[in-house]
């Protein structure tokens, strides 16, 4: 298991909490919750050591076309960087929708 952190600059507020995916063989979860901190926040807890030069580049992608302003939580449980911007997006999608 390893246990990654990361943090981001960004505009868009996230004003309700959100949850997309599960936990499961090959996929992950995604938290969202509104901060009143500075930064957005993203924690990720993986059972897949070594790929935090991916999911880094999978976030800032992410960011730079999503500003989402939030605390963010992932499950991972081995997901490839494909479900990880589809669970990204959908989570998006669920912002988006709630507002």
């Amino acid at each position: 298991m390893e246990k990654l952190n990361y943090k981001f600059d960004t505009q868009e507020e996230v004003k309700e909490p959100v949850h997309v995916g599960v936990v499961a063989s090959g996929d992950l979860e995604v938290l969202v919750y509104p901060t009143t901190d500075p930064q957005t926040t993203v924690e990720i807890v993986t059972g897949s050591d070594g790929f935090g030069e991916v999911w880094k580049n999978v976030l800032d992608r992410f960011f730079a076309r999503y500003p989402l302003h939030a605390d963010f939580k992932i499950n991972d449980f081995g997901a490839t960087p494909g479900v990880v911007n589809l669970r990204l997006a959908q989570a998006m999608e669920e912002i988006k929708h709630g507002e």
